[in-house]
């Protein structure tokens, strides 16, 4: 099992999450971090650090979501490891909680 990073992290990119992670799993684009799910140990830790709630274990991904797994495992393979808690972009609390982002995401 991974945890995967959902659409409401779209851009919202909140770091707080890699900050908790012992295994430096997030992997930063744009708009967007994802979890590679090969260095994810399942910790849960990250999980409950995220302030929009973009983040799910694999097998509570809600089933509109659930395309975000193979995303994650994608993006991760070609985006730089994150490894430090960054500024969130000056407009994420106006992006968190909008629905229908995935067009919005930036590779």
């Amino acid at each position: 099992m991974t945890f995967v990073v959902t659409e409401n992290c779209i851009k919202c990119k909140y770091t707080d999450c890699v900050e908790v992670c012992p295994v430096d799993c997030f992997h930063e684009g744009p708009n967007f971090l994802v979890i590679d799910p090969e260095e994810c140990i399942d910790c849960t830790l990250c999980e409950p650090e995220c302030p929009a709630e973009a983040i799910y274990a694999e097998d509570d991904l809600p089933e509109d979501q659930a395309h975000f797994l193979e995303l994650n495992a994608d993006l991760s393979q070609s985006w730089p490891v994150l490894t430090e808690q960054k500024d969130p972009p000056a407009d994420a609390t106006e992006w968190d909680g909008k629905p229908n982002k995935l067009e919005l995401l930036e590779r």
